[in-house]
Order: C-alpha cells, then sequence, then structure tokens
C-alpha cells in the first residue's frame, strides 16, 4: 500500500507547516510510516531587526531634527495674518472668559480651553478682545505668542509619533517614514497655527499611544518602577485627551480593549498566582480608571475655581450653582417664599430655561397666550404666587402666609395678569401632551389655574412644609387634570421664537428631572434676606449637571435644513481626500489658509488600511490551510502594532458615519493618526523581507521625496497664500479643492 501524507498535498521544502503530533502508522502488510512535522519553534528571522542594539547616534540625533522641522513648519510665518481664524473666534473668547473669570458655556471640557486662557496669560492678555470672526488684532492682544503656545503641541506630535513608531518595533527606516508623515502633513501643519484645541487634542492621542506601545513592552517587567511608571503616564494621557475633547474616549477604548485582552491571557494563567492577577486588576482600575477620572474631574474643579463671576453661561446651570457666582443677584433674595412673592421659576432639567410667557399667542389650539422656557432674563419670567379664587383675595396688608408640600397655589404672569393655565388640549409639539397657556385674570378664570405643589427635595432642609428660594426642587401638578408643568428639549417653531415648548405631561414619572422646578429669583418686601451661606452647591452635582448639558447641546449641533453650510463635510469625504475647508474670507487682501490634507498621507494611509485587512486574511487562509509565514514575535508585532492602531482609527471614524451633529474635515484628523500608523506598519511588515538593500533603501527614499516634496509644493495652504488666490490654482488637484475658485 503506498504511503499517506498528512494532508495529501505535495509539499514544497522550503515552506513550513504547522506541528501535528508524530504518528506512525501500520498497513496491512505490516509496514509502517512516520508523520514528521517540522519543527515551527525555530522561528523565522526577519531580514533586518527592528532597532539595532547598542548606543545608537541616530536614536539621538534624529528627534531632535525631527523637533526642529516640526517647529519650524508649525511657527514659520505664524503671525503673518493678524485677522481672527475660523474657530479661533470660539476659543480665543472662551480664553477671555478664564482671563476676565466670567463663567461660560461650551460642549467641550475645560482644560483645552484654560491652556488657551493660560497662553493669554503669559502673553499679557487681559481678555478684552471679543475676538470677533474676521476682525483684526488690537495691538494690545499679543496673538503671535497665543498661536505659538498652541503650536508647540502640534510640533511636539512628531518626536512623540517617532518614540512610538520605536516602541511599535518598526525598523528605522519605517519610523523615519511615520515620522515624516506626521511632520509633513499639510493640515497637520496648518491647524497646529492658530488658537484651537485640536493640537492638543492631537497631543495627548500621541502621548496616550506611546505610553500604551511603552507599557506593553514593559509586560515582562510587571510591577517594576518603569512599569508602573508608564502605567501612570497612560492615564494621565487618557485623562488629559479627554479633558480637553471627547473624542478621546475613542483612544481610551483602544487602551480599553488591549486592557481586557491582557488581563483575559493572565487569567488562563494557571501558573500566575490569585493574588498577582488581582494585583494586576488593582494596578490597571487604578492606572486607567482612577487616574484619568481624577484628572477629567479636577478639570473641572479649576473650572469652577477660575469662573467664579456671572458670566454668559449662567442660564445652563443650576440655580443654585448661579447663587454662588460672583456679581449675580440671587442671593439677594429672602429664603423662604411665601403668598404675594414674585419670583422666576426655572426648570432643573438639564440646560432647563426659566418660566416665561408673552403676548404672542398660539397660533393653532387654545388661541391663547403662549407659555414657553426662556433662557434669558427679562421681565417676562416673573410671576406672582397667589391664593385660589375659592381661598379668597390675596391681601398685600395680610402678615405673610408660607405654603409648601401639598399646598394648592395659582401662578400669576406679572406683565399681562394672565394665571397659568393648562386645559385638554394637544400641546403644539408634543401632541400626547397638553397644552399650557396663560389665561383669564385676577378675576376671570377656573379651577385649570390652580396648580399643587410636591416638593422632590430640598439641599437645606427635610422640612417640605415651605418653599425655599434655590434649594427646593418642585413639582406643579394641576389640581384638575392631575397632569405635571415640564419643559423638554423641545423647541417650538418660528412662531414661539424657538423657545422650549412647555406642556403639561399626563404621566406621573417622579424622577422626570424635566418636570422638576426651583424659584430662582424672589423678591418679598415683607420678608428677611436669606443668609449667603443657606445657598452652597456641591460640586458633585454641578460636575454631573454641567456634563449632561454638554451632551445635550453636543447632540443638538445638528444640521439646519434652512441653511447651507459650505464649510460642513461628511464622513466618506475624509479619507479619500474630497475636500478641504476654507478657514478665512477669501479676498485678495487677506491671507489665506486651506485646510487640506497632504495627498500622498492621506491616499497612502487609506489604501494601507484596505491592504492591511488584505494581508490580514491572506495570512489568516494560509494558517487555516497549515503554512506558519509567520515567527511568534511578527504575530505580536502583527496583533500590537497593526492590528490596534487599526482599531484606533476604527474606534475614530465610524462613530462619525453614524452622527447626526454637523461635521467638518478637522474630525478625521485623529482617525488618520492611527491610519498613518497602520500604514507605518504594513511598509515595515513588507519591506523588511527585501534583500537588496539598495531596492530597500530606494524605495524608503522615493516615499521620503514624495511625501516631503507635496508638503513643499502644497506649503502655501498651510503657511498662508498671498495676493490673488488665482497664482494658487495649481494646487486644484480636484474641482472640490476650493483653492481658487470662488
Amino acid at each position: 500500500m503506498g504511503s499517506a501524507r498528512a494532508t495529501g498535498a505535495e509539499l514544497d521544502a522550503n515552506l513550513t507547516r504547522r506541528n501535528v503530533p508524530v504518528v506512525e502508522l501500520s498497513n496491512t502488510d505490516g509496514a509502517t510510516q512516520t508523520l514528521v512535522e517540522v519543527d515551527d519553534k525555530k522561528e523565522k528571522q526577519p531580514i533586518r531587526s527592528p532597532q539595532d542594539s547598542g548606543f545608537d547616534i541616530e536614536a539621538l540625533l534624529a528627534p531632535i531634527l525631527f523637533t526642529f522641522f516640526a517647529f519650524f513648519t508649525r511657527v514659520y510665518k505664524i503671525g503673518q495674518s493678524d485677522v481672527v481664524t475660523w474657530d479661533e473666534a470660539h476659543f480665543g473668547k472662551f480664553g477671555s472668559y478664564y482671563l476676565k473669570r466670567e463663567f461660560y458655556f461650551d460642549v467641550h471640557p475645560p482644560l483645552g480651553k484654560m491652556l488657551v486662557g493660560l497662553s493669554g496669560l503669559l502673553a499679557g492678555y487681559n481678555g478684552s478682545f471679543e475676538f470677533k470672526s474676521g476682525e483684526h488684532y488690537p495691538p494690545e492682544v499679543n496673538y503671535t505668542f497665543m498661536r505659538i503656545f498652541n503650536a508647540a503641541f502640534g510640533a511636539l506630535c512628531v518626536p512623540v509619533a517617532y518614540y512610538t513608531a520605536k516602541e511599535l518595533r518598526f525598523s528605522k527606516a519605517a519610523t523615519w517614514l511615520v515620522t515624516l508623515m506626521v511632520l509633513c502633513e499639510n493640515s497637520y501643519a496648518t491647524i497646529s497655527r492658530f488658537i484651537l484645541l485640536d493640537s492638543m487634542l492631537l497631543f495627548f492621542t500621541f502621548t496616550t499611544m506611546l505610553c500604551y506601545a511603552r507599557f506593553h513592552n514593559l509586560q515582562k517587567q510587571s510591577f517594576s518602577v518603569e512599569w508602573f511608571s508608564w502605567l501612570i503616564l497612560t492615564g494621565v494621557s487618557i485623562g488629559c485627551v479627554c479633558s480637553v475633547k471627547w473624542v478621546g474616549l475613542f483612544v481610551t477604548c483602544v487602551v480599553g480593549a488591549y486592557t481586557v485582552e491582557d488581563l483575559w491571557n493572565k487569567f488562563g494563567d494557571y501558573k500566575m498566582p490569585k493574588a498577582k492577577y488581582a494585583a494586576h486588576w488593582a494596578a490597571r482600575i487604578f492606572g486607567f480608571i482612577a487616574v484619568p477620572m481624577a484628572i477629567y474631574m479636577a478639570s473641572f474643579y479649576a473650572h469652577f475655581v477660575i469662573l467664579n463671576r456671572s458670566g454668559p453661561g449662567d442660564a445652563q446651570m443650576s440655580s443654585l450653582f448661579q447663587a454662588n457666582l460672583r456679581g449675580t443677584d440671587l442671593t439677594e433674595s429672602p429664603l423662604e417664599i411665601a403668598l404675594g412673592s414674585k419670583v422666576t421659576i426655572k426648570n432643573m432639567g438639564y440646560g432647563g430655561g426659566l418660566l416665561h410667557s408673552h403676548v404672542q399667542t398660539y397660533p393653532e389650539g387654545s388661541g391663547q397666550q403662549q407659555v414657553t422656557c426662556y433662557h434669558h432674563k427679562d421681565s417676562n419670567n416673573d410671576w406672582f404666587f397667589h391664593p385660589t379664587r375659592a381661598q379668597g383675595p390675596y391681601d398685600p396688608e395680610a402678615d405673610p402666609k408660607f405654603f409648601g408640600n401639598g399646598d394648592t397655589v395659582r401662578l400669576i404672569h406679572v406683565q399681562t395678569g394672565r394665571n397659568l393655565h393648562t386645559h385638554s388640549v394637544a400641546a403644539p409639539v408634543s401632541k400626547k401632551h397638553n397644552e399650557v397657556s396663560c389665561y383669564g385674570n385676577s378675576t376671570v378664570g377656573d379651577d385649570k389655574d390652580n396648580w399643587i405643589v410636591e416638593v422632590v427635595n430640598d439641599s437645606v432642609s427635610r422640612d417640605y412644609s415651605k418653599l425655599r428660594t434655590l434649594t427646593t426642587a418642585f413639582r406643579l401638578r394641576n389640581s384638575v387634570l392631575g397632569c405635571y408643568l415640564r419643559a423638554g428639549n423641545v423647541n417650538l417653531p418660528q412662531w414661539g421664537f424657538k423657545q422650549i415648548e412647555v406642556t403639561c405631561i399626563k404621566e406621573n414619572k417622579p424622577r422626570d428631572v424635566f418636570t422638576h422646578w426651583n424659584v430662582e429669583s424672589h423678591v418679598n418686601p415683607k420678608l428677611p434676606m436669606a443668609d449667603r451661606k443657606a445657598f452652597r452647591s456641591p460640586f458633585l452635582r454641578d460636575f454631573l449637571h454641567l456634563n449632561v448639558a454638554m451632551m445635550t447641546s453636543n447632540n443638538a449641533l445638528v444640521p439646519d435644513p434652512d441653511k447651507q453650510d459650505d464649510l460642513a463635510s461628511q464622513w466618506w469625504q475624509w479619507p479619500i481626500l474630497h475636500v478641504g475647508l476654507r478657514m478665512c474670507s477669501w479676498d485678495d487682501s487677506i491671507v489665506k489658509y486651506f485646510l487640506l490634507g497632504n495627498p500622498i498621507v492621506y491616499w497612502g494611509s487609506t489604501a494601507a488600511l484596505g491592504l492591511f485587512l488584505l494581508t490580514v486574511a491572506y495570512y489568516l487562509i494560509r494558517w487555516q490551510r497549515g503554512f506558519n509565514d509567520l515567527s511568534d514575535q511578527e504575530i505580536d508585532e502583527f496583533h500590537h502594532s497593526g492590528l490596534y492602531p487599526f482599531l484606533g482609527w476604527v474606534l475614530h471614524y465610524l462613530p462619525f458615519v453614524a452622527m447626526a451633529r454637523v461635521t467638518y474635515v478637522h474630525h478625521y484628523y485623529p482617525a488618520l493618526y492611527f491610519a498613518i500608523l497602520v500604514a507605518g506598519f504594513l511598509t515595515n511588515h513588507v519591506t523588511r523581507r527585501i534583500r537588496s538593500e539598495a531596492v530597500y533603501y530606494g524605495v524608503y527614499a522615493v516615499l521620503y521625496a514624495a511625501i516631503i516634496g507635496l508638503f513643499v509644493l502644497f506649503a502655501p495652504i498651510s503657511f498662508g497664500m498671498t495676493g490673488q488666490h488665482t497664482q494658487y490654482k495649481y494646487l486644484m488637484w480636484r474641482d472640490n479643492w476650493k483653492i481658487s475658485n470662488k
């Protein structure tokens, strides 16, 4: 009987198979045959080791040179334009608020904007400039220094990228490739030159990946001083990147995925003592959760401490928080509320406004006077607490009569004299709710003008028999219909001035904060003023309130169908460099900047993403067929130096596919870095198999020349285009790159 083979296929002597146990088979003639497997423990060595051992002059000089050129490309001609450019109008203004210590509201966490404020402080700026878009900076604003401060973060991304590539065990040539792709990426060089948050976001994203890579390489030195140091530094980077923009949560997920896999692998190591395994958990919980959370919360604590004066963002915060700001008149109020008191009533839902009415009526439904919630303070927010008609008319000469939980009152709009009222008429937008209106007067009305007070809680007292200014949260239930006064995040159409719709909801949901109200300001000459110490707002409550308000406002940044935003772009356009963005006016007298990437960096990194998936598929198919093409070391590099950067790109890119909010080209910049790392890994993986040094270095020389050459070609869009825009028409490789055309 002929001899049998393990797979039924002829094998080339140069190919390696995965091992199977040695088996001897006997045929009917008594002959035996042995199935022998090639020893896969003898790992195939790559043509070139990733990093040479011993002293390396390149490791000393290269990062210094790259850092020098990084600062040059980010700072050269940085003060040429004295015009407030693009989002400098926002972030420069936010920095001004820190210098004036006035409270403001924004959808981003505060760390980056505090750093902008610090740059202004160091520049001798006093915060008085309004940063209106397109305006020229006055002589007293050292905008050049403030821009250089921001540019430093962008420049430092380059050496961080260099060291990250080394920690990912790329060859020297591939490390230089990654570093040059970051250094010569025109969009990075451009956006780092202005007073924006993006350079800080990129810097902390880069440092997070560096710390992750270094921490992984120290796994065999667990619990050493260096291991702990990089663990903590990773947590610090995560905390900082999340404190600049919430986009930092995406790179946090990369580290989180690595941590879960790492702990799962350790769980399978039955030789590891349980105490040591528990210590690994404790170390990561501290370094990757506690440290970032402490930094994130500390940035908000500093935010609240610095911004201790009343400002334009007050209305987004709770009344109790506002009462602790300097310059507010909210603490100049009596504490306990009585019938006859004039008050403003604030909705306690996140981003809630003040109960408001005006003479305009509903165009449909009852046709009665509109009731809304409004974030700005004016006299139409004023209301009187009065007794019900059954209790008799209000006597201004009588002693104050207090009320609280379970008592029934009537609310009268001060400016129009009408009663807060509801009825079984569908609300204008939320059709399942009852409409709320102002109706009648002091004598004309019905029992649907009556509201029962239900106290939810009080931050200073458990005595609910009295309603208190700022501290008491209460609900208002209509005495006839039993519905609750509510103000969600629904806006009325233009006829309601886009103000928040107020309705009466039929369901009894005690935890629905949009049915919770508090008295914000209170005037009653008969009552004594409250002690300011009675109005203390806990940090944790303010922290949570502001974060939810930020999230709510961020989700509301959806494209307006009534307006055309020429600067906005879509997710599919970014990886293929389909569009750019004009950062300022395109007038010939203005220095013009165009936000566009280096074509070879964009197209090369995007192509690398697809080729990486094909390469993974190729090796998986080969592995399934029994071929062992990769050594253990190469598999680990594929895993941690290729797969995790690819995961980083996916996590930074795909969320914008699903987002309903308006998007711009700069939203792709963190994802671009991960695509660059994938491109570096793939190039390193392919070229290390080239045996000819001339070919090897020739390939990299061509890549270096193309990257540098295209950066120089497109340098005007980064350093500033002066004169007529038509002279730069040669840069319009695509019609969508609106560099020259109007």
